[in-house]
């Protein structure tokens, strides 16, 4: 599997190779041992029909996250090199986070009633047969 840690995000490396399979949301899915799309943290939908192309949402770690400060909670843990983890047992599942997030990356889990954040696990990655995402480091803002 790809190499985990706080500091890695996914990244979009091109959208235009992106065919529309779905393996990396299926993947991503199957983190919670189950089938289908519903739980997947990354969303790849049509730009508006097939001339326009597709759309990848996934986080894309933000270093000044606007959902973690949308959560009247502190549920939403800033990550130190960009993007949140969620602290389940802290959500009492308002959905400010999802109003908040500005890619539209956050989705929700109607089931738990909580939102499906990326955990930046890379395991999308490694379904992807055109490499459209990758796992990076992240970069070190220079001031």
């Amino acid at each position: 599997m790809s190499q985990r840690g706080p500091s890695r995000r996914l990244e979009v490396v091109d959208v235009d190779l992106c065919v529309g399979c779905q393996c990396c949301m299926f993947a991503c899915n199957r983190r919670f041992g189950e089938a289908g799309l519903l739980k997947s943290a990354i969303h790849v939908r049509s730009a508006g029909g097939f001339e326009r192309g597709l759309i990848v949402q996934v986080c894309r770690a933000c270093l000044d996250p606007p959902c973690a400060r949308a959560c009247p909670v502190d549920a939403l843990k800033v990550r130190k090199a960009g993007g949140v983890t969620l602290q389940p047992a802290k959500c009492i599942g308002c959905g400010n986070c999802v109003e908040a997030c500005t890619v539209g990356a956050i989705f929700w889990d109607g089931e738990a009633g909580k939102p499906i954040i990326c955990v930046y696990c890379g395991y999308c990655v490694e379904f992807c047969p055109y490499i459209v995402i990758k796992l990076e480091p992240l970069r070190e803002e220079v001031s």
